[in-house]
């Protein structure tokens, strides 16, 4: 008699720690596996939600303003960036992706943005924060590139004239909740 093992429900679905690893190790398999699972949209969330806690913890010199502005800057930027890149990369670029595969694949770029909360640590926060947000910006090619299916060029230039609005709303919010910019 074969042994039989029970099914899991969570059986082929991959846990949230593993896909953010393979994430921010830049894995394009990984990428492709976002994409196509449509319930990954929640655990793209909540990795946004937990670079924003690194974040606020990096940045809790900021004050409270500073923190809450960080809070609503992860969430917001994460559908400006999504939103702007679909229109930019669908719609401009010919690309082929919806906006919920590029909430999923951007939403997982974000995983190596963990390490913002390092940037409590003196002298080298700036340093390290603007490292990650490098990581996070290759992160997002590649995540771009794989979600509308083009090349390396176009996903480039989707994925910059999308950051740039990320950044337009990072400091926006950052400005209007009066929070000092992380130095």
């Amino acid at each position: 008699m074969a042994d039989v093992q029970p099914v899991h429900p969570q059986a082929g679905k991959q846990g949230i720690a593993n896909r953010m690893m393979r994430a921010a190790s830049l894995n394009v398999d990984l990428y492709e596996e976002v994409e196509a699972d449509e319930t990954a949209t929640s655990q793209a969330a909540m990795v946004v939600a937990i670079v924003a806690i690194a974040s606020a913890i990096g940045n809790i010199n900021a004050g409270v303003g500073g923190i809450i502005g960080g809070l609503l800057a992860a969430f917001i930027g994460w559908l400006v960036w999504s939103g702007v890149t679909y229109l930019i990369g669908d719609k401009l670029l010919g690309g082929t992706a919806t906006w919920g595969e590029l909430l999923r694949t951007l939403g997982f770029a974000q995983s190596p943005g963990v390490l913002y909360a390092l940037g409590i640590i003196p002298v080298l926060g700036g340093v390290i924060r603007f490292a990650v947000a490098i990581w996070i910006l290759i992160a997002g090619i590649i995540a771009i590139r794989q979600a509308l299916d083009f090349s390396t060029g176009k996903a480039i230039a989707a994925a910059l004239l999308g950051w740039l609005a990320l950044v337009v709303v990072g400091v926006g919010t950052f400005l209007l909740t009066g929070a000092r910019l992380p130095t």
